[in-house]
């Protein structure tokens, strides 16, 4: 599973042009059109440009470019940094949420969600790089915005992957986060207390050689864990705020994609971020162990 896992990541790496992942119905390509009585499930486009004049089943999900709507979305439309056009036959049966970028909505569009639109203007750019990069200099804002920009790249393709190749193991997993928070946490705070003590313990044991393999092993084991919790939580934050959009039953798809947005931004707030990371490193932890990577509710639990 552990290859089948990386040669997927490297397949989304690499061919960058065009991926499609049957099972989820996602698109990744630089243009997507869809015609007259054509139907597509959901799309995703960076930088990229949107014309629907059939149906999308599910949503939409812009970073840049345009996204045109002649015909019909049944769920969201998401455009962060994007020109959203709704012409006067467009019908969005769910929620609209432009956010840095423009919205016009032509006379007859149908939206029967709700529009949500923040427009970042200047200014308000201005302040989050003093904000984000006043402590490193202006000669180095560049390189780390470059560094930050790569790693939330190569995190939001990881989620796309694994909430398309484990879609129920993290959708069960996010449910428990709510249903029993204070056991995962607690949890959590115990795994990473034990883990820390084992690696320290094998660390030691590498100076005979004996302990490097289990150092080995423990870093591939935090890093699986690490990067399954982050999306179980990208899933959990972004069902909470679609709820609080009141939108109606969102694709996991949808649900990571929002909650990418949000813990990736909350990341960005000095001294705040890395506290919140922190947090959320106590809940991961807790809620894979206790449930075992999505498979069962309770692995602690005795059977009756």
């Amino acid at each position: 599973m552990k290859n089948k896992f990386f040669f997927c990541f490297l397949i989304l790496i690499f061919i960058s042009g065009f991926v499609h992942l049957n099972g989820q119905g996602i698109l990744l390509k630089k243009d997507v059109y869809v015609a007259q009585n054509e139907t597509q499930e959901n799309i995703i486009t960076f930088g990229g440009n949107i014309l629907v004049e059939g149906k999308v089943k599910d949503s939409i999900v812009s970073f840049g470019g345009t996204v045109t709507i002649k015909g019909e979305v049944n769920n969201l439309i998401l455009g962060f940094g994007s020109e959203i056009y709704l012409e006067s036959t467009a019908i969005v049966h769910g929620d609209i949420v432009c956010i840095g970028g423009t919205l016009h909505k032509n006379t007859g569009a149908i939206v029967e969600g709700d529009t949500v639109y923040f427009e970042t203007s200047e200014e308000v750019w201005g302040i989050l790089k003093q904000g984000l990069f006043g402590a490193f200099g202006i000669s180095l804002a560049p390189f780390f915005l470059a560094i930050k920009l790569i790693t939330i790249s190569i995190w939001f393709l990881l989620a796309i992957l694994l909430a398309a190749i484990f879609p129920r193991q993290i959708s069960f997993a996010s449910s428990q986060i709510r249903k029993t928070f204070w056991p995962i946490f607690g949890t959590g705070v115990l795994s990473i207390v034990i883990f820390t003590g084992l690696v320290i313990f094998s660390a030691v044991l590498s100076l005979v050689l004996i302990g490097i393999p289990i150092l080995l092993s423990l870093i591939v084991i935090g890093i699986v864990i690490k990067v399954f919790s982050r999306v179980v939580l990208f899933c959990f934050f972004g069902d909470s705020l679609a709820r609080a959009f009141n939108s109606k039953n969102p694709s996991l798809f949808l649900q990571v994609v929002l909650g990418f947005i949000l813990v990736s931004i909350i990341s960005l707030i000095p001294f705040i971020g890395s506290l919140f990371s922190f947090v959320l490193s106590i809940i991961g932890w807790g809620v894979i162990i206790l449930t075992k990577f999505g498979t069962t509710e309770n692995w602690f639990k005795r059977n009756a």
